[in-house]
């Protein structure tokens, strides 16, 4: 049976495209040349739409760079968040977990002699934030979703290589559980509302946006909210040297309560992590990243008291 799953693997991998020296990797970087730079992010954006993966915000970060920071690090760069809803709804029945990475998160960005780029979580990335298995069929139809999108996107494009730490002994989630309680004639719905108020009321006095809020339905579920969320001191330092920086950023956070507990649940992808998946090594960008996710588990303490 092991053996099976060790084959079923490999052909999965190889329907996707992806080379075997990427199989590990956390992220994935699909290029093509555009030399008359009629790819865009736009033409992108068309693209995944089309594919059935829906771009939900597609930023042009370095407008936003030049006036907060008086420079860009490269030609072209944008930040967009996309996601599947069909497949996010199946996969909520039995993994809570898929807010971890919805919406999920792309870097669009020009490279050297020509070349533009798409980076974004691969199939393993997406396992490993979620703790979904990389065998399980929902899973394996968002990752291939994506990977249809990006060859739409770029027709001419292959994957290129990617050699980032794949493996690291910190947590790779930060999780908060809350008991809630009702007063007379409140509603699930109406204390998960207060505490968002509360919550985006901390976020932007401290440098952080929500490019985007979401809320699903689902028969399981009182409420499962998920938040798209970006901090431009951190991105922005990253990605002078590591513009595939933008398969975690902006990054994700969800709130979910079942119908059959009393608790609230609150996680997001430790933003710690980059750190050591990127191969980040300068001190200034490493400080950078240390402080966003300190910052963000200190308002959900304090939320949570």
């Amino acid at each position: 049976m092991k053996i099976f799953f060790k084959v079923m693997f490999l052909f999965l991998l190889l329907g996707l495209n992806i080379s075997l020296a990427n199989a590990s990797q956390n992220l994935q970087v699909f290029s093509s040349s555009n030399p008359k730079a009629k790819i865009n992010a736009q033409t992108i954006e068309k693209a995944f739409n089309e594919s059935g993966v829906h771009v939900d915000v597609n930023n042009d970060m370095n407008s936003i760079f030049s006036k907060r920071y008086a420079k860009v690090h490269h030609k072209k760069y944008n930040l967009a968040i996309f996601t599947h809803a069909k497949l996010v709804t199946k996969l909520m029945s039995k993994y809570p977990s898929i807010g971890l990475i919805t919406p999920l998160s792309m870097s669009i960005y020009s490279g050297k002699q020509g070349t533009i780029n798409i980076a974004t979580l691969s199939l393993a990335g997406m396992s490993r934030i979620t703790n979904i298995p990389v065998t399980n069929r929902d899973l394996i139809a968002y990752s291939k979703a994506v990977d249809k999108a990006l060859h739409k996107a770029l027709p001419n494009g292959k994957y290129i290589s990617v050699k980032h730490s794949a493996n690291t002994n910190k947590e790779l989630r930060s999780e908060f559980t809350i008991k809630l309680e009702l007063e007379d004639g409140a509603s699930y719905a109406d204390v998960k509302d207060e505490f968002k108020e509360e919550f985006e009321g901390e976020l932007s006095p401290v440098g952080f946006l929500v490019p985007k809020s979401y809320s699903f339905k689902h028969k399981d579920y009182d409420f499962f909210d998920t938040y798209s969320i970006i901090r431009f001191n951190a991105i922005f330092p990253v990605s002078k040297n590591h513009p595939d920086a933008g398969a975690y950023a902006p990054f994700s956070l969800v709130m979910y309560k079942k119908k059959d507990e009393e608790n609230m649940h609150i996680a997001f992808p430790s933003i710690d992590n980059w750190i050591k998946d990127l191969d980040i090594n300068d001190e200034d960008t490493v400080t950078a990243v240390r402080e966003t996710h300190i910052m963000i588990i200190e308002i959900l303490q304090e939320l949570s008291e």
